[in-house]
C-alpha cells in the first residue's frame, strides 16, 4: 500500500449489480446522505469512456451519463476494454483511483470478479465493503432495461453473478425503499467490518 496515489480512504464501498439496477441512483443519494466533505464517487468506466470520447471525439459528458447516447457505443466500448484487461486486469481500476481524495470512496461500477480483487490486493480487505444490488428485469425493464445479446450475455454483466463473498445483498425493487436502502448502506459504511 506505500505506492498508492493520493489518499487511502478508511472505507471503500463497491457497488455492484445489473443494468438499471440503481447503482449510480444508490451511490449519489449515498454520496448526498454522507456530504462531499467526507465521501466521493469514482466510477471504473470513467477512464474508458474518457479515453472512447477522445478518441472517437465523442461527448464525455453524455456517455458518463445514463441515456441513449451512451448505450449506441457500449458494446464498443465494452470490447475494447476487455481486450485492455486482458494485458493489465487492474488498467481501468488504477486509472480511476488517481482521483481519490475523501475518506469514503463509493465505487459505483464494480462489474468483474478482478474489479474486486484490484480493490482488495491494493488497498487491504479490511478497507473494502461489498454491495450487490439486485433488481427483478420486471422492475429493470420498467427503468428503460431491454436485454442486448453481446451486452447483457458478457462479462461486464455476468462475471459476478455467482460471486458469494458479498458483505450486503440489497433487493431494490420500489422507490419507496430508498431511504431504508440508504440507511443500510450507511450503517455499512460507518461500521467496522466483522
Amino acid at each position: 500500500m506505500d505506492n498508492l496515489p493520493g489518499t487511502v480512504p478508511r472505507v471503500i464501498l463497491l457497488l455492484s449489480g445489473k443494468r438499471k439496477c440503481g447503482k449510480d441512483f444508490l451511490a449519489d443519494a449515498l454520496l448526498k446522505r454522507l456530504g462531499t466533505q467526507e465521501a466521493q464517487i469514482i466510477r471504473i468506466s470513467e477512464p474508458i469512456k474518457r479515453h472512447w470520447a477522445d478518441w472517437k471525439g465523442l461527448d464525455l459528458s453524455e456517455l458518463l451519463g445514463d441515456g441513449a447516447y451512451k448505450e449506441r457505443y457500449r458494446k464498443e466500448m465494452i470490447e475494447w476494454s476487455d481486450a485492455r484487461r486482458q494485458e493489465d486486469y487492474g488498467v481501468f481500476c488504477r486509472a480511476a483511483c488517481t482521483s481519490i481524495d475523501r475518506s469514503i470512496c463509493i465505487v459505483s461500477d464494480v462489474r468483474r470478479q478482478t474489479d474486486v480483487r484490484y480493490f482488495q490486493e491494493t488497498y487491504g480487505s479490511e478497507r473494502i465493503r461489498t454491495v450487490r444490488i439486485e433488481t427483478s428485469e420486471a422492475v429493470r425493464a420498467g427503468r428503460g432495461w431491454q436485454f442486448q445479446p453481446g451486452i447483457d450475455d458478457v462479462q461486464s454483466e455476468c462475471d459476478l453473478d455467482n460471486y458469494s463473498s458479498w458483505d450486503l445483498l440489497l433487493t431494490n425493487e420500489h422507490a419507496n425503499d430508498v431511504d431504508g436502502l440508504l440507511a443500510t448502506l450507511q450503517s455499512l459504511v460507518e461500521n467496522k467490518k466483522k
